[in-house]
């Protein structure tokens, strides 16, 4: 299914090194913000406190953060759980403050601003199950990561799963660099997003890859840049179509999904467009910088044996 056709092919490829440049400064700024300002990290990451609220009509959760501002609290985490009367709250450590404390200072700024609610419980989650999660998520994304690069490297040869990876990296270093220069936080959620963008990176990188493959089989007489200039035109429509799709389910939810999903959708905003653009800007020049030809994709044929007839008989 195609919106349109384009006829002529776009010449990426003239400008490769001025996009290869632009790549590099994004990510060095990104890798700056990291090591500068480091990620700011949930709850779940760095341990806190969790504070479970029951009303007996529907909880405005507006209303709730309303009342936590107002009273104080920064860094909370606001979200029902089983049923809209049912109310999680999450706090980062606060000092030397115990979790009863906290607890009471939670149900006093409830009452003043969002009343009705019953204490359920109140648990302390430490450091430890905050490294834990640390781990866990960065062993995720390691072991995604290393099933990307096996698949590409079955799938294609070297030179495309060398600038696939790399594109790919290049996407959630940027991801994280946002999330560390404005200082948003960073949960599981976000984690999750890294990683669809990461399967949705390679997803488009293998579209494009496969038709870069086509067309060097296919057509003669073209150079590099020209076969990556016309796989990258002939699937324009077709990344328009799905991306589109994509971005508009994911921009309702950045603006109508509350606060809950506001820093899920803003990873997946942020990786669907630098996923496009690295796909198509990033991993096509370094396959044309990496040597990749037509050669490559032709078998090479056994040499008839000097003095056999058609039939293999010697002359």
């Amino acid at each position: 299914m195609e919106f349109f056709r384009i006829k002529k092919d776009i010449p990426f490829m003239r400008h490769a090194l001025k996009f290869n440049i632009i790549s590099l400064v994004t990510f060095l700024l990104a890798v700056f913000f990291l090591a500068t300002k480091g990620l700011h990290l949930s709850v779940e990451f760095t341990g806190g406190t969790l504070v479970e609220v029951k009303y007996e009509q529907a909880a405005d959760l507006e209303k709730i953060r309303g009342a936590l501002g107002k009273t104080g609290f920064s860094d909370y985490q606001v979200q029902n759980f089983g049923s809209s009367q049912d109310v999680m709250i999450r706090l980062p450590l606060k000092g030397d403050q115990n979790t009863a404390q906290l607890g009471e200072s939670v149900m006093q700024a409830l009452a003043a601003d969002a009343p009705g609610a019953a204490l359920s419980r109140v648990e302390f989650v430490g450091p430890q199950v905050g490294k834990e999660l640390a781990e866990n998520g960065a062993m995720a994304l390691l072991l995604v990561i290393l099933g990307i690069v096996i698949y590409l490297a079955f799938r294609f040869e070297w030179r495309f799963s060398v600038s696939a990876v790399i594109a790919n990296l290049h996407d959630v270093i940027i991801i994280l660099g946002f999330f560390a220069a404005f200082q948003w936080e960073f949960s599981l959620s976000v984690l999750a997003a890294v990683l669809a963008v990461l399967g949705y990176s390679v997803n488009e990188s293998v579209v494009v890859f496969d038709r870069v493959r086509e067309t060097f089989k296919g057509v003669r007489g073209l150079s590099t840049p020209q076969v990556l200039d016309h796989a990258i035109t002939s699937t324009i429509s077709r990344t328009i179509i799905t991306h589109g799709c994509t971005q508009l389910m994911v921009l309702s939810m950045l603006i109508f999904g509350g606060e809950t999903l506001y820093y899920f959708s803003l990873a997946l905003t942020i990786g669907i467009c630098f996923g496009i653009y690295s796909s198509v800007l990033v991993a096509s020049p370094l396959v044309m910088w990496l040597g990749v030809s037509r050669e490559q994709f032709i078998p090479k044929q056994k040499k008839a044996v000097e003095g056999a007839t058609e039939d293999g008989a010697c002359v």
